[in-house]
């Protein structure tokens, strides 16, 4: 027992080699946070297209139910859904981003992770609103709210309580996307797991303690998403 801590101590104390941890995992939790920023963002932006109500051509005979908004919307999620997060981390980086060789590697995984993540984001947000009872927004418009109104202040707060377990677990899901960065150049923790491993030579030890710390973040993350879920279900 004791030789096998002595053994934990040369793996990741000697050559102070746990500041690899520490660096994959900071700049995880970094790109988590702002992939989820811009996910949620382009979630919502894209969910409202999605239930829109906007026909420019109305008057036309043919393309009168024509709604380029919804549109718009549908080829954002299909396209991001149908093809890996892989692959598109891998297309910003060396085709979009190809100029652009001073272009840091977190912000290059942070739009891609959160683009990826609005597609998933904006089927849970339009899903939450379409669930809705319709007579919650036709109740607001008789009141005389305008439509940006009624669904500011009525339809998303209710839909919001509906999509939180969904979006708890689209959040755990793109902490653990983050671990394909390292295609790219980025020293996330499965990163660094595996420059330990090049150091040592041992590949058990780094990958247990890497998939230990997922384990404790996801953990932490999901247990104080249930305390605001139950927070928001006590104020109903």
């Amino acid at each position: 027992m004791f030789q096998y801590i002595d053994t934990l101590k040369d793996i990741f104390i000697e050559g102070a080699r746990y500041k690899y941890i520490i660096q994959g995992l900071t700049f995880s939790v970094g790109v988590t946070f702002f992939s989820a920023v811009i996910g949620i963002i382009l979630g919502i932006l894209f969910a409202l297209m999605r239930i829109s109500r906007f026909y420019p051509l109305k008057h036309s005979k043919n393309f009168k139910d024509f709604n380029p908004l919804e549109w718009i919307a549908i080829w954002y999620t299909d396209i991001i859904r149908g093809t890996p997060a892989v692959v598109q981390l891998m297309i910003l980086a060396n085709v979009i981003f190809a100029g652009f060789r001073d272009m840091p590697v977190f912000l290059i995984a942070s739009l891609s992770f959160g683009i990826n993540s609005g597609a998933y984001v904006s089927e849970i947000i339009r899903a939450g609103i379409e669930g809705l009872d319709k007579g919650q927004m036709e109740a607001a418009r008789a009141l005389g709210m305008p439509y940006a109104t009624a669904m500011k202040e009525v339809i998303i707060p209710q839909a919001i309580k509906k999509i939180l377990p969904a979006l708890v677990s689209e959040f755990i899901t793109l902490l653990k996307e983050t671990s394909i960065v390292g295609f790219i150049g980025g020293v996330d923790l499965l990163r660094s797991a595996n420059i330990i491993t090049s150091q040592t030579y041992r590949g058990v030890e780094p990958l247990l303690a890497v998939g230990i710390i997922y384990l404790i973040m996801t953990g932490v993350f999901t247990k104080f998403m249930r305390s605001v879920e139950k927070g928001m279900k006590v104020s109903d």
